[in-house]
């Protein structure tokens, strides 16, 4: 299945946005909310980490592994390696950034698990994690047999996709969710910090949906065997 456009020049599109989102959040982090760290006795940098390294691993570097057999012209064994080590990193990544979020609430006397994005979130960081141990056993070691790799294959691409969607309407939900502690506790609604989390939140949603786009379009003419939107067999 694909849409007729070419996946080459949408995938740029999506690298561009990825720097993008890489950008604006560690801007918001590093000079308005002012820093990160995994101890300090600023509780508050403690939480920074979270919503870096869950745009940043989860969302980017998992948008990346996701398209990484659409973007790249190389054999497919190589696509495959590159695509379980980038999911890898994100997943390392996100389960540090939700350690980081139950530390300060831990450390502040916060309660855990009381909101829809952070019910949400443990329930994306435990599928995604799913995810990747059934693609590393099926498709890389020790590797199912050609008949349950092909049965499994449309699976792992549409459960693929969802999850990572699932992912990205968490994030928009915790941008949302820290925007409006934020305000509640005096930031103001039309100043530069809000517009920039806005605006963070929307490039994180169109480049979830160029993410989307890349996976339909058409691979890339050197692509060895037949193409297919995620990890083949």
């Amino acid at each position: 299945m694909g849409i007729e456009v070419d996946a080459m020049p949408v995938s740029w599109v999506v690298h561009f946005l990825a720097i993008a989102g890489a950008v604006l959040v560690l801007v918001w982090n590093l000079h308005f909310r002012g820093g990160i760290a995994w101890e300090s006795s600023d509780k508050s940098l403690i939480f920074n980490l979270h919503p870096v390294l869950m745009l940043i691993g989860l969302i980017i570097i998992g948008g990346e592994a996701i398209i990484a057999y659409k973007s790249l012209p190389l054999r497919k064994e190589v696509k495959k390696l590159i695509h379980l080590v980038l999911h890898a990193i994100a997943l390392i990544l996100g389960i540090i950034g939700i350690n980081a979020a139950f530390r300060y609430h831990n450390e502040s006397s916060i309660a855990n698990l009381y909101s829809l994005h952070s019910w949400l979130g443990i329930g994306v960081i435990v599928l995604y994690g799913i995810q990747w141990l059934y693609g590393f056993v099926i498709f890389f070691y020790p590797g199912g047999s050609g008949p349950v790799k092909a049965a499994s294959l449309p699976w792992h691409v549409v459960f693929g996709l969802f999850v990572y969607i699932l992912a990205v309407a968490t994030a928009i939900l915790g941008f949302l969710e820290k925007l409006t502690f934020l305000e509640s506790s005096g930031l103001t609604k039309y100043g530069s910090e809000a517009f920039l989390v806005n605006f963070t939140a929307i490039v994180t949603i169109l480049y979830g949906a160029f993410v989307v786009i890349t996976v339909f379009a058409r691979g890339p003419p050197a692509e060895d065997d037949h193409s297919y939107s995620a990890i083949e067999g």
